[in-house]
């Protein structure tokens, strides 16, 4: 079905996980894309619907609330309102924001496992499951960790490889481990619901290998690898005390896989939503409205997701709908890749993030500017780098100095030679003209990049509408042409505050804080995209409101208070203030004396120069200084950091270790590095500064 037949379009952005506060990675990859599109529909007149809401079950929720004190439903209480709170900081317009521990997800998910169970779709088995002796559970997928069997990749989950993308079971990894304790774990026996993918293999590969070629080519390509290597049955139902309980007579004790039940998340903030606004007013709606938005043929279902998410969104979710029957499958899933931060991954665990609800909090004025960002950084179809440097950068050279310089400048010459009334145009000549036929240009050109996804792009044309404007302001002077020609400057001004109310409308989906006040100032109506189209946005005649700047510059202590910032909870994080048991221990090397100890030369150095050695995704050459000499160091840590943020460390090195080549490059010594239980790598490193070559003994 083409784009235009639909009549409405329900867009769901990713359920955030209720065990932590949004992120900026979530808001790139996720909650800002599925804003602007949500934006930009309802400009154009299109019904939408926009829905989301917290995922609040799952092992992770009980490991964190147990490590916290708390129990699961006192930790995702307090998530979810940071999380609501964090995306109506960031203006995400959601219509609904739920949870999955609402009586209305419980119902609608137990509704769907038991028309299944109806249907007779499931596989009822009895397995050996991973057991986990020391923390005393059976061991979620994700929570069983070892060696690829494909790629050998040694960091591999129980439920997929991140590296090849294989899709696994914890009983394929080589030297299993529970990522909880590092304990090795047993099989034991236990009865689970399974649903045998296999059976839909067909349907799905004729749902998206011929009838949506046109998905992004990241989404296509994983959903294409995982079909290839075949489709296998899976267990709905979890050994677990949180949850979605199973709704059957022998099932005590279990609850229904997190990946069943959050997906249908989706439907039941909907029914939430319907609910509501039944309450509000039974005139208006009914609290069966939720069904067009699932059922109706001629809907348009959308899912914003990281690519993390792109199996269960476009195999999984889609056989759950396929099974029930009664429901439309998603027509788009424009899912985005990973933002890193710095150089580095976003980590929630070393703190390594910067959180929306903090950072909002600190700088109130900077939502429309940490927008703009993300989105002219988004991580489309590759990973992307978020850096505060070039946060300034975009700040000061496109926000303040193009398009809010622009719209102040106008605005202000307004007030000062006309009173703040709209002058009317004495005779326009090419020039004004073609800057205004640049209006409906420009919404032609951002509508058509946002149909397609392509928010970066969208941006850029946005972008280069407020640049013709300055152009043009500056190639003709009104602040010097009044005092030689006022009846020239009168169509000069004219024709620039109709491009400045152009960029109260255009701007809308980006920075929706930034329009309004442009149309505030401009006395314009609430928004359309059909204004784009009219000759005259702002008759002439009409008194204008005060100017007011839009932005404000940013100076390099904002960049250095962030950057400190970051590294400080980033140093926290890994210290901890009370020592810790390591989750895995590896196993004891054997003994040794005093005197082979005391022939290792360990000495402190530090990192002067990094880069990453050519066709070698690991190694990193390091140069040292190590207070004796300055030295080449080859390290294989370069999947772990980035050879920026390495520069400047000081490391413990290995100094009389006997040199040995490395693709090429002569590696004088080696530098100590700690192993976390999730294959994380850590520094060892002095807990102040020390001068390069003193000894560690």
């Amino acid at each position: 079905m083409s784009e235009s037949r639909f009549a409405r379009t329900t867009i769901t952005a990713a359920l955030p996980y209720a065990n932590g506060p949004l992120h900026i990675g979530h808001l790139a990859g996720v909650y800002v894309p599925a804003d602007l599109y949500a934006r930009y529909l309802r400009l154009v007149g299109r019904p939408v619907l926009f829905v989301c809401g917290s995922d609040e079950h799952g092992v992770a929720i009980t490991i964190k609330a147990r490590q916290e004190g708390l129990s699961p439903q006192e930790l995702v209480d307090r998530y979810h309102g940071q999380l609501e709170a964090g995306m109506r900081a960031m203006n995400i317009s959601v219509d609904i924001y739920s949870r999955t521990s609402l009586p209305i997800h419980h119902q609608t998910a137990q509704e769907f496992f038991l028309k299944f169970h109806e249907k007779g779709l499931f596989t009822e088995q009895t397995t050996e499951q991973f057991f986990d002796p020391e923390a005393g559970l059976f061991l979620a997928d994700r929570y069983v960790v070892g060696t690829c069997p494909k790629c050998g990749y040694d960091r591999a989950y129980g439920d997929q490889c991140e590296r090849c993308g294989t899709s696994l079971s914890p009983t394929d990894l080589i030297d299993p481990r529970s990522a909880l304790t590092g304990a090795v774990p047993e099989l034991r026996p236990t009865t689970h619901w399974f649903l045998p993918l296999q059976n839909w293999q067909s349907t799905i590969e004729k749902y998206i290998l011929e009838d949506h070629t046109d998905w992004k080519p990241n989404v296509f390509g994983q959903c294409k690898s995982w079909l290839q290597d075949g489709l296998q049955a899976r267990a709905m139902t979890r050994d677990m005390d949180w949850g979605v309980p199973v709704p059957l007579p022998k099932a005590e004790g279990k609850v229904l896989y997190v990946w069943f039940d959050a997906p249908i998340g989706y439907i039941s903030a909907t029914k939430h939503w319907a609910a509501q606004r039944a309450a509000e007013d039974p005139s208006r709606c009914s609290p069966d409205d939720w069904k067009i938005w699932w059922q109706a043929p001629d809907t348009r279902l959308v899912h914003f997701i990281g690519k993390d998410n792109i199996v269960f969104h476009c195999i999984i979710f889609p056989i759950l709908l396929m099974g029930h029957g009664d429901y439309i499958w998603a027509d788009q899933v424009p899912a985005n890749e990973f933002l890193n931060l710095e150089g580095e991954k976003i980590s929630t665990s070393r703190n390594w993030a910067v959180w929306a609800h903090e950072f909002l909090a600190d700088y109130p004025d900077q939502v429309d500017v940490l927008r703009y960002v993300l989105t002219s950084i988004m991580p489309e179809t590759k990973d992307n780098d978020f850096t505060w440097a070039d946060y300034q950068a975009r700040n000061n050279n496109e926000l303040v100095a193009t398009l809010g310089n622009f719209v102040h400048r106008v605005l202000t010459l307004i007030h000062k030679y006309y009173g703040g009334n709209v002058p009317a145009p004495v005779d326009s000549t090419e020039r004004e003209r073609e800057l205004l036929a640049h209006i409906p240009r420009t919404a032609a050109e951002v509508g058509q990049a946002l149909d397609r996804f392509r928010f970066r792009e969208a941006l850029t044309a946005a972008m280069e509408l407020a640049r013709a404007g300055n152009k043009y302001l500056a190639d003709t002077e009104p602040w010097k042409l009044y005092k030689t020609d006022p009846q020239a400057t009168q169509t000069v001004l004219y024709t620039a505050l109709q491009v400045v109310a152009a960029l109260g409308v255009v701007f809308e989906p980006f920075t929706p804080e930034a329009a309004a006040h442009i149309r505030h100032m401009t006395c314009q109506p609430e928004p359309a995209w059909h204004q784009l189209e009219q000759p005259e946005l702002v008759p002439a005649g009409t008194a204008l409101a005060e100017a007011r700047m839009l932005f404000r510059k940013l100076d390099d202590d904002f960049v250095a208070q962030q950057l400190a910032r970051l590294h400080a909870s980033r140093s926290t994080a890994e210290t901890p203030a009370a020592p810790v048991p390591p989750a895995f221990s590896p196993p004891r090397k054997p003994e040794i004396t005093y005197e082979q100890f005391a022939a290792l030369d360990l000495r402190i150095a530090t990192v002067t120069a990094a880069e990453r050695v050519p066709k070698a995704d690991k190694l990193l050459k390091l140069t040292l200084d190590t207070g004796l000499d300055t030295r080449i160091v080859v390290s294989g840590i370069a999947e772990h950091f980035a050879p920026e943020v390495v520069v400047g460390r000081q490391v413990v090195l290995l100094a009389n270790l006997a040199p040995r080549k490395l693709r090429g490059i002569e590696s004088q010594g080696m530098i100590l590095m700690a192993e976390g239980a999730d294959g994380r790598l850590f520094f060892v490193q002095p807990d102040g500064l020390l001068p390069p070559g003193a000894e560690v003994r």
